[in-house]
């Protein structure tokens, strides 16, 4: 599989647009941040195009600068605090929404991790074999860890979530990470994040069932409150 700035821009595009739809279905305040990542990953891949484009040119260094770390702040910071913040204000059950909290924060203990790394020795990224590597000095000690809690925040909370289709979402996470994994394990953090911006899409139909839902309930109260002034 072959990666570039035309699959980067395309995927931005199409995120886009999927994203600015997915907004439009979310009717409360707790389903916004949910709605949005579609959107946020539209604008992840755009600037991962435009690395494509500055990286070949030295001329454009500061844009490659820029473009590298508005990536990597979406990579390392934003994704583990959003995703399970975004999942907890869906949820309905106490019992789930104290799991859910557990996976807050794993996202703030790692996002806080990442962020100091990343502000003390940045990130470079370069073309090697058709993808965009991100070359980072974090200790390789801690590396299991952050990798834990990682996953703990963005793909785990998937699965404690009372949205019927939710599972699907973190087993296709789940699974695009095994895979970037085993056939491209020097860029993990660019083919894993296209992969996870692709089912992100996903997102929309989840929100189209809780639309659904919804209006059923609605509909099921309407018919009860008849019902009880007949």
């Amino acid at each position: 599989m072959c990666f570039s700035a035309t699959a980067s821009f395309t995927a931005g595009a199409v995120l886009t647009v999927i994203g600015i739809a997915t907004l439009k279905k979310a009717h409360h305040k707790s389903q916004f941040l949910f709605a949005c990542i579609p959107l946020i990953f539209g604008v992840q891949q755009f600037a991962e195009g435009v690395l494509w484009v500055a990286l070949p040119n030295p001329d454009l260094w500061k844009t490659q600068q820029i473009a590298t770390m508005i990536y990597l702040i979406f990579a390392q910071i934003v994704w583990p605090i959003w995703v399970p913040i975004a999942i907890l204000q869906l949820g309905k059950s106490k019992t789930r929404k104290t799991i859910q909290r557990i996976f807050v924060i794993a996202g703030l203990l790692v996002g806080a991790y990442l962020t100091y790394y990343l502000i003390a020795f940045q990130g470079e990224a370069q073309i090697k074999g058709h993808h965009i590597a991100y070359q980072q000095n974090y200790p390789s000690a801690l590396k299991p860890f952050i990798i834990l809690f990682y996953g703990m925040a963005t793909i785990a909370p998937h699965f404690f979530s009372h949205i019927k289709k939710m599972w699907i979402l973190g087993v296709s996470i789940l699974i695009s990470y095994f895979v970037t994994v085993q056939f491209y394990e020097h860029h993990v953090l660019s083919v894993w994040c296209f992969f996870s911006s692709l089912i992100s899409i996903f997102i929309y139909i989840i929100m189209v069932e809780i639309e659904k839902t919804r209006k059923e309930t609605t509909s099921k109260t309407y018919r009860d409150v008849r019902h009880g002034e007949i």
